[in-house]
């Protein structure tokens, strides 16, 4: 049975094809969609589909062999009411008995074989396989990665004259460069460039036929192009156009020189405290330009001391050249021995890096840093950076109080059972040794002391004498609310608000510690009383304040003048007062109001307008736009005055706000009026 066997084949091959199908065009959709939206790389798109169809080929080949081998396989497995006889749809029948047998298969499979059936085989059998769809997903994704990053195509008016040739006639530009930039000359034809600052830009024409053609820049200077060339010193972005010929402008913008940049690596921290046994410290800095650097040094000052006997040492170190000169990168373990660092000094650096400009170098500094290397402890409070004053013989240093309180803890700890009266006489003892000195250290922000006094008879004999004035408000109690009272801790000291803040931390760390003593719980006072001890310990470390060195150079005076007394030709002390100034020119203010009208335009209107922007628009681009707009009110353009009005009326950044007074006359109807108003 021939015709029945490849009619089976024909209907499982379909159900296959409708399991697989859908499997193909999802794997298609990605590559499809990235070949649409992105034209730029659509040949590498359809290089990936090409791909997908050879394997589209494969896969159906694949799966036509294996419908074509194991169809009656899948039968057998699918219908059990063949009893495993589907090979026998295969063969020729040689006798009636197996004819017979082939007619009783076939019947059976036109009543069980239904299209249900056969998908439910292809179900089976052509199982959904994801790799493609991944395989696919990633070309996709990878393409869209490529387009994101390539470089877009420039279709503007001035990408396309870019690869313009040079005509016979026509204008073209010859730049040179500075030589210290590394910048090749170059020529091109009519279009927008940009170039280093200070480049020399020349005009040409090649093989000028006719009139000479002229040049107009956006500053208003013409200039001829002869045989010679015309030439010009770019300094800022300007643009120009060949007078005449055609309307179009070309911009020239300039790059400016930059100053170098310069980092400091390590040490990350402006203030870098070294440990007490450190040997050594690391310190790595760059330093770059955008054309070369020829000199960076890095300064260092070493300061040694305390009090008034401080020494400062200097010393100078060049960075090292590396094989780029745009760049110097310099990282370096320096010994403290090198550095010539003992316990208590520090030492400043900073980094200083100079361009090759040869005009005007350009020279960057960065930050200074500091290198701290803690000395030994100081044991007692005169150590520190406060004023010197007179100490009692009972006041104990915070070390101490911390020593005197750790005992404490460390004896409560091997005597658990120590009398309560011992344990409150040993805990008040330093709490008042901790409240002695917290009330010293409050002298220096201006609070009444109680080290030789009371404090609370003073509060109160205080209290009863102005209480009387300040309720009934009195003189006192005015002063108080209107008045700046020069006996308050933040006015009455000499110390600057971050030393003031170090020592409102040390009172506020002291008097936590006093409380927990006096309420007989030392363990609990022993961290304020540390915190107290590093406030302390920081204002010993800023007793030391570097600043830059700055050299004062006294205006030159001839040898001969010297001790005459004679003073014709020296400049006076004396500055004679301005008179108030009116930031708006009167040029710019005519300018302005003629631009607001129709008629005739001043005379040399333009002059004055190229200046006025020159002097007082520093961005480029607005620059140059200024410049458009007075070049097309040159050329008649009407409508171009709000523009150019609007530049200008920009340029007054210090422009005042007039308020002027209106005269309204007080009628006894308006009077009536406001007091009803007022009423409401």
């Amino acid at each position: 049975m021939p015709g029945a066997t490849d009619q089976l084949r024909k209907r499982l091959w379909t159900a296959i094809l409708l399991r697989r199908g859908p499997q193909w065009l999802l794997t298609l959709t990605p590559l499809l969609l990235a070949a649409i939206a992105l034209p730029a790389i659509r040949l590498y798109v359809l290089a990936v589909v090409a791909i997908w169809a050879i394997w589209l080929a494969a896969d159906i080949m694949l799966w036509r062999r294996r419908v074509a081998l194991q169809w009656t396989s899948w039968l057998n497995a699918a219908i059990p009411q063949l009893e495993d006889s589907s090979a026998l749809l295969t063969a020729e029948a040689q006798t009636p008995i197996a004819r017979l047998q082939q007619q009783r298969l076939q019947a059976r499979l036109d009543d069980v074989l239904t299209a249900e059936e056969c998908k439910a085989i292809a179900r089976m059998r052509a199982k959904f396989s994801i790799l493609p769809l991944i395989l696919s997903l990633l070309a996709a994704g990878a393409a869209w990665t490529y387009h994101g990053h390539a470089p877009e195509a420039d279709t503007s008016p001035a990408a396309a004259q870019t690869n313009k040739p040079i005509v016979d006639g026509e204008i073209y530009l010859n730049v040179t460069p500075p030589k210290y930039t590394g910048v090749a000359a170059f020529e091109t034809a009519a279009r927008d460039i940009q170039i280093p600052q200070y480049s020399e830009v020349r005009w040409c024409v090649r093989n000028a036929t006719g009139a000479a053609p002229v040049v107009e820049l956006a500053d208003g200077q013409t200039l001829p192009v002869t045989k010679d060339c015309a030439k010009l010193r770019v300094e800022d972005s300007l643009f120009w156009r060949a007078r005449g010929k055609s309307t179009t402008r070309y911009n020239i913008r300039v790059t400016l020189d930059q100053a170098p940049q310069v980092v400091v690596a390590e040490p990350t921290e402006l203030i870098h405290l070294l440990a007490k046994d450190a040997k050594a410290v690391t310190i790595a800095i760059s330093a770059k330009d955008d054309y070369a650097i020829v000199r960076a040094s890095l300064h260092m000052t070493l300061a040694r001391g305390s009090g008034e006997n401080i020494r400062f040492s200097d010393r100078e170190v060049p960075l090292p050249q590396s094989s780029d000169p745009k760049s110097r990168l310099w990282k370096k373990q320096w010994t403290l021995a090198e550095l010539g660092m003992e316990p208590g000094d520090e030492l400043y650096f900073f980094v200083r890096a100079t361009d090759n400009a040869p005009d005007n170098p350009h020279t960057a500094q960065s930050a200074t840093y500091t290198l701290r290397l803690p000395g030994p402890d100081a044991e007692s409070i005169d150590a520190t950076a406060l004023p010197s004053m007179t100490k009692p013989e009972n006041l104990r240093s915070q070390r101490q109080i911390i020593i005197d309180t750790e005992q404490l803890v460390a004896d409560l700890k091997a005597n658990p059972g120590m009398p309560a009266a011992t344990l409150r006489s040993r805990s008040e003892g330093i709490a008042a040794d901790q409240a002695t000195l917290r009330l010293r250290y409050g002298q220096f922000l201006g609070e009444e002391s109680t080290l030789f006094g009371n404090e609370e008879h003073d509060h109160h004999e205080h209290h009863d004498h102005g209480g009387e004035q300040e309720k009934a408000g009195g003189e006192i109690g005015v002063m108080k609310e209107f008045g700046h009272a020069h006996d308050q801790e933040d006015n009455a000291t000499i110390f600057d608000p971050q030393t003031k803040a170090v020592l409102k931390r040390a009172l506020a760390a002291m008097w936590d510690a006093e409380k927990s003593l006096r309420a007989i719980a030392p363990p609990n006072a022993l961290p304020p009383e540390y915190k107290a001890l590093a406030a302390i310990k920081e204002l010993q470390a800023a007793e030391r304040v570097y600043l830059h060195r700055t050299a004062f150079v006294p205006p030159a005076l001839k040898e001969e003048k010297r001790m005459t007394g004679d003073m014709v030709g020296a400049m006076s002390y004396k500055r004679a007062q301005g008179a108030p100034n009116d930031t708006v020119p009167a040029e710019v203010r005519e300018l302005v109001q003629a631009f607001s009208q129709d008629g005739a335009l001043p005379a040399l209107w333009s002059k004055a307008a190229l200046d006025t922007i020159a002097a007082r628009i520093t961005d480029q681009e607005q620059k140059l736009n200024a410049q458009r707009a007075v070049q097309d009110v040159q050329d008649g353009c009407v409508p171009c005055r709000a523009e150019l009005r609007a530049w200008l009326r920009g340029t007054l950044t210090e422009a005042p706000v007039l308020l002027q007074a209106r005269p309204v006359a007080q009628t006894p109807f308006r009077q009536t009026w406001q007091g009803k108003e007022q009423a409401k």
